[in-house]
C-alpha cells in the first residue's frame, strides 16, 4: 500500500495545485471535525495503444491494484474500467476512462494522434505518466473549441492532459454530514455550484450508490491566442450502501457516472 500511497500523494498535490477550490472543500470538512477519506480517483485518456487504460493502469497494478469492472458510455463514446486494491478493501478505487477516438471526426482523430505523437517515448513507461499533464506543449484555443464542439471530454484532456480528473469524498466516513443531502447543502451554503445534470443526486439507495459533485473550478489557461477561462477539475461525493449479503457495494453505476462526467463541461464564470 505504501507504493500506492506515494502515487496518491503526488496526484493529490497536482490536483489541488490545478484547482485550489477543491482544497477549500477538503479544508471545510476538516474544519467541521470530519475525517476525509477518499472513495476513488478518476482519470481520463484516449483509446490509443500508447496511452490507453492498460498503460494508465500499469503503475496502479504494480502497486497492488487489480481490475474489477468495466463500463460503457455510448452517448459520450467512452469505455471505462475500475480497479481495487487487492489487500485492502478500504483503499481508494481507481476509475479510468478512455475516449473511443475512432468514433469521432477525422479532425478529432488527427488531433489526438498528433498529441500522442509528441509525448516523449520514455514517458510511456514512467510511473509518473498518469500525472504528467499536457506534455504536448503549446495549446490552441481554436483547437480547444473545435474539440469541445464534438466532445467536452476530449477538450478537457487536450488542455489538462494526464492527471487526476477528480478525487471523491467518501460520505460513509463522515459523521456530521452523513447523508448526500447534508453534504450538498453544506457545499451550497459555502458558495459551491453543484453539477445538477439529471439532478444534484445521481443514483439511489436501491442502486447501492449515490453520487454528487461540484462543478469544476474555472482556471485561466494560456493558449497561443491568449489567456482564456476553462473548467478544470472537480470534487465528487459518494455514499455507498450494503447489498443483500451486507457487503458494501464497491462498483459504479454507468448512468450516474455519465452525468458526473459533465462536471467539467464548459460554463462561463459569471454564471456561478
Amino acid at each position: 500500500m505504501e507504493k500506492a500511497k506515494h502515487l496518491f500523494d503526488n496526484l493529490w498535490k497536482s490536483y489541488i495545485d490545478l484547482n485550489p477550490e477543491v482544497k477549500r472543500v477538503y479544508d471545510l470538512f476538516l474544519s467541521e471535525g470530519e475525517v476525509v477519506v477518499n472513495d476513488h480517483i478518476a482519470f481520463r485518456t484516449f483509446e490509443d495503444p500508447r496511452v490507453n487504460i492498460d498503460v494508465f493502469a500499469k503503475p496502479f497494478e504494480e502497486a497492488g491494484y487489480e481490475y474489477r469492472g468495466e463500463y460503457q458510455f455510448e452517448q459520450k463514446k467512452l469505455y471505462a474500467r475500475h480497479y481495487e486494491f487487492k489487500a485492502f478493501r478500504e483503499a481508494p478505487r481507481i476509475f479510468i476512462s478512455q475516449l473511443k477516438v475512432n468514433e469521432f471526426s477525422s479532425f478529432l482523430q488527427n488531433t489526438v494522434k498528433g498529441l500522442v505523437d509528441k509525448i516523449p517515448e520514455k514517458l510511456f513507461s514512467s510511473p509518473d505518466f498518469n500525472n504528467s499533464g499536457a506534455v504536448w506543449g503549446d495549446l490552441s484555443y481554436d483547437v480547444y473549441k473545435q474539440l469541445r464542439a464534438e466532445s467536452e471530454y476530449a477538450a478537457w484532456v487536450y488542455v489538462f492532459g494526464f492527471r487526476a480528473n477528480h478525487f471523491t469524498v467518501s460520505i460513509n466516513n463522515l459523521k456530521k454530514y452523513n447523508t448526500i443531502e447534508k453534504v450538498n447543502q453544506f457545499l451550497k451554503d459555502n458558495g459551491f455550484l453543484m453539477n445538477d445534470s439529471a439532478g444534484e443526486i445521481k443514483g439511489t439507495p436501491d442502486e447501492l450508490l449515490q453520487q454528487s459533485s461540484i462543478k469544476s473550478g474555472i482556471v485561466e489557461v494560456d493558449f497561443k491566442e491568449g489567456t482564456y477561462p476553462v473548467p478544470s477539475c472537480y470534487y465528487e461525493f459518494a455514499l455507498r450502501y450494503p447489498d443483500r449479503d451486507g457487503n458494501l457495494y464497491l462498483g459504479f453505476i454507468a448512468k450516474s457516472a455519465d452525468k458526473i462526467f459533465e462536471s467539467t463541461d464548459y460554463y462561463e464564470k459569471d454564471k456561478r
